[in-house]
């Protein structure tokens, strides 16, 4: 049986990537670990330009704190733009988990600025990763700006960052755009070579007894899926990229779901969260059980075999299936009553 997939003309040994937040891919021990359990590739936890700036104007003001008062103080110390807090250590990752393992590494990048994005992709480059992901994460508040503005900083940004890195980038997005496809459309013309499906936005929450406004992370769970293995299914055979599934995917089911959809990976993060990385093992052995129960040799064979442009029913990912779905619906006490 054949798992073989590719992604963004990487070949992987499985469609199974953990994408995975900091606790499980900050240990380099894990990364092995990860390879060892089947993992066909695995996407770093992100590098945050913003948390790098903070990060060096605190050690700047620390060294160089009193030193006003001692002009040859001043000579010490570089000048902050030469630290590297934080980078040095993301890059070191990348290099230790390139000699570590034999699997595609995917660094990710979360940018604030164009040059930082131009910057810091350069040195993913050099520092061996196989791909990059852009983990544009943004939420617009300026009221002056239009949503063509919006999408013309997705496609500013991809662009500056292909004209400086020969390897494979994919752009992890959100849905919220008005028009998704065409907004998928972009990206790929602007030289995407995957797009990942779609971001999670953590909602704040506000601490009742502090008075403060605190982070609040859930973990998906197995409804998170629809949303993006519907478009999946849409731009499948519609754009020339990649399609990468995240949020929701749990088990083996749907992992497959997402495949017939037309996804070419599917990422993993909160179900490792929860169980461990050891339960690659027992999605790939569940799908392997499925396949051969229902005689699919190969994850090539099922793939987009569900998508809309493979589907009988047009509408089915459309409108149409928003009045089938309400038609469909039983309350609980209506059927009790019947």
């Amino acid at each position: 049986m054949d798992l073989t997939t590719t992604y963004m003309g990487l070949t992987l040994r499985s469609p199974l990537v953990p994408s995975a937040a900091a606790p499980l891919t900050e240990n380099i021990a894990n990364v092995k670990r990860m390879e060892d359990a089947g993992a066909g590739a695995i996407v770093l936890h992100s590098l945050f330009e913003e948390q790098i700036r903070q990060e060096r104007y605190e050690l700047h003001h620390h060294l160089t704190y009193g030193t006003e008062s001692f002009a040859e103080a001043l000579t010490y110390f570089p000048e902050p733009e030469i630290f590297h807090v934080g980078v040095e250590e993301y890059l070191n990752h990348i290099r230790m988990a390139k000699q570590m393992v034999g699997i595609p590494i995917i660094a990710s990048l979360n940018g604030s600025t164009v040059g930082g994005w131009i910057d810091y992709a350069q040195q993913i480059e050099q520092a061996g990763a196989d791909a990059l992901e852009l983990n544009i994460y943004y939420v617009p508040t300026d009221m002056s700006m239009t949503g063509y503005e919006v999408e013309q900083n997705y496609i500013d940004i991809l662009r500056a960052v292909k004209t400086v890195v020969k390897i494979p980038v994919a752009v992890k997005l959100s849905p919220f755009f008005s028009n998704m496809a065409n907004m998928a459309k972009r990206l790929t013309e602007a030289g995407a070579n995957g797009l990942v499906l779609f971001n999670r936005f953590y909602q704040p929450d506000i601490n009742l007894e502090m008075l403060e406004v605190e982070p609040n992370v859930l973990l998906s769970t197995p409804q998170a899926m629809r949303l993006p293995m519907r478009w999946i299914a849409i731009l499948y055979g519609r754009i020339n990229a990649s399609l990468a599934a995240t949020s929701g995917i749990h088990k083996a089911p749907d992992v497959l779901k997402m495949l017939m959809a037309g996804a070419s990976v599917t990422m993993l993060c909160s179900v490792l969260l929860r169980h461990g990385i050891e339960h690659i093992r027992v999605i790939e052995q569940e799908m392997r059980e499925w396949m051969e129960k229902h005689e699919y040799e190969s994850v090539k064979q099922m793939q987009g075999s569900m998508s809309q442009q493979n589907c009988p029913d047009k509408s089915a990912f459309e409108r149409a299936q928003y009045m089938r779905s309400i038609q469909s619906y039983k309350p609980e006490s209506v059927m009790a009553n019947g």
